[in-house]
C-alpha cells in the first residue's frame, strides 16, 4: 500500500436513507485541511460514532464519511510550531468524526487547536481507554470536586453506570477516594461494577420516584448521563449543598422537576460539554487522568477490538447492549 493511502471505515449512503459500512482504502489527499496530520494508533467507540454510522444528520451531514470522535497517535506532519513530527498526541471531540473524517481511519488531519500532547505517564492506548468518555467523566468529577464535594460527605450516585462514561466515572471516583453508588438496569452487571470500585449497586427502579417533590438526603453528588426521570429523581436525593453534573440523555432529553431541591437544599446542577470544552480545563483533566485519577482497573473496563469488529460493536451501542468501553487498535 502506498504511503499516501490508508485504511478507514467508510459510511456511504447507497440509496436514500440506506447507509452501508465498509473498510476502504483512502488517500491522504481526501482528508480535510488542517495543520496537523496524525498517524492514528488507537481510536475508541462512542455513541456519536454509532449515530453517524446509521446516517443521523444531527451528527454527520455529508456522506461518504469516516466516523471516530477519538484518536491517539503520532504526528506525521505539522505546519504548526507547537507540534513536531514524532510527537505523541491525542484528539477528542470538537468536530472530529462528526463532519471531519475521524479516528476510525489510519490517518486524520485536524486543526492544531484540537490537538493535545500526550500527558506523561499515559500511553497512546491508555488515552483511548479514556477517550471522550473518560474526558467527559473527568470533567464531571472535576466540577464536583471544585464545588466542594468531598469523600467524607457520602456516596456519589453514578447513573448509566455500565456505559462508557458511567463505568469510567465509577472507576475514577473510586480511585479518588469516593464511595460510589452505581445505577444500572442490568442485574448481571453488579460484579462488573463492584470490580470498578462501586460500593453500592442500585437498580433504576429504586432511584426513580416521580411522585414526591423531595426525597431523603442520600448523595453528596451525582454524575448523570441518563437525563429524564432518572436525573429528576436523583436531584431530589442530593444532600444539602451538593452538586449534580449531567452530560447525557440516553434516557430522555426532558427534565421535569421542581425548584425545591435547589431552594431548600442549595444544590447545584452543572451541564458538562466535552465537545467544545476550552483547552485549559481539557488539558488539566487529561493530566489528572494520567496521574492521581488513573484507575488501577483501567484495562479491565476496556475491550480492545480491530477495525473489522467495529461495525458489530457500533450496532451493540445503538441497541444498548454494550458494556464498558471499546478501544480500536488502528496501527
Amino acid at each position: 500500500m502506498s504511503e499516501t493511502q490508508f485504511r478507514a471505515l467508510v459510511i456511504e449512503e447507497t440509496e436514500p436513507k440506506k447507509f452501508v459500512s465498509s473498510i476502504k482504502t483512502r488517500s491522504l489527499d481526501e482528508l480535510p485541511a488542517g495543520e496537523v496530520l496524525v498517524r492514528v494508533h488507537y481510536s475508541a467507540l462512542n455513541y456519536k460514532d454509532a449515530l453517524s454510522s446509521v446516517g443521523n444528520r444531527g451528527v454527520t451531514r455529508n456522506y461518504p464519511h469516516t466516523p471516530g470522535v477519538d484518536a491517539s497517535g503520532v504526528v506525521a506532519a505539522s505546519d504548526d510550531p507547537q507540534f513536531a513530527t514524532g510527537d505523541e498526541v491525542l484528539v477528542t471531540s470538537y468536530d472530529l468524526g462528526m463532519n471531519t473524517d475521524g479516528g476510525l481511519g489510519e490517518y486524520i488531519r485536524v486543526p492544531a487547536a484540537w490537538v493535545v500532547k500526550l500527558p506523561a505517564q499515559m500511553s497512546l492506548k491508555q488515552a483511548m481507554m479514556f477517550g471522550t468518555a473518560g474526558l467527559t467523566a473527568g470533567l464531571m468529577i472535576d466540577v464536583l470536586v471544585n464545588n466542594g464535594v468531598k469523600p467524607e460527605q457520602g456516596p456519589v450516585l453514578v447513573t448509566g453506570a455500565t456505559g462508557g462514561v458511567g463505568s469510567l466515572a465509577v472507576a475514577i471516583l473510586a480511585k479518588a477516594g469516593f464511595e460510589v453508588a452505581a445505577v444500572t438496569g442490568k442485574p448481571d452487571a453488579a460484579d462488573f461494577l463492584k470490580s470498578l470500585g462501586a460500593t453500592q449497586v442500585v437498580s433504576r427502579e429504586s432511584v426513580i420516584d416521580t411522585k414526591r417533590p423531595m426525597l431523603k438526603e442520600q448523595w453528596a453528588g451525582v454524575v448523570d448521563v441518563v437525563g429524564g426521570e432518572m436525573l429528576a429523581s436523583a436531584l431530589k436525593g442530593i444532600r444539602y449543598g451538593g452538586t449534580a453534573t449531567c452530560a447525557g440523555l440516553v434516557g430522555s432529553p426532558e427534565l421535569n422537576t421542581s425548584v425545591f431541591p435547589f431552594i431548600l437544599r442549595g444544590i447545584s446542577l452543572v451541564g458538562i460539554d466535552s465537545a467544545e470544552c476550552p483547552m485549559a480545563p481539557r488539558v488539566a483533566v487529561w493530566n489528572r487522568l494520567a496521574g492521581e485519577w488513573k484507575p488501577d482497573c483501567l484495562a479491565s473496563l476496556t475491550t480492545e477490538i480491530t477495525l473489522e469488529e467495529v461495525e458489530t460493536r457500533l450496532a451493540a451501542l445503538l441497541q444498548g447492549k454494550a458494556q464498558g468501553h471499546y478501544v480500536v487498535k488502528m496501527a
